[in-house]
């Protein structure tokens, strides 16, 4: 599953990972840590949603 951030478009992909942010590739989005922020825009969490 891929989550996109709704203000930028900066997207995370459960397969990859986030290796610059110490988010190891197959890591579901549910396990991803609360205080996450976007690497490009530096919005929450909460402000992705499921990219379909």
């Amino acid at each position: 599953m891929k989550y996109v951030c709704d203000l930028c478009g900066w997207e995370y992909d459960e397969e990859n990972g986030y290796a610059d942010g110490g988010i190891a590739p197959g890591t579901a989005w549910a396990d991803v840590p609360e205080d996450f922020e976007c690497p490009l825009c530096g919005a929450g969490k909460d402000a992705f949603s499921e990219d379909e």
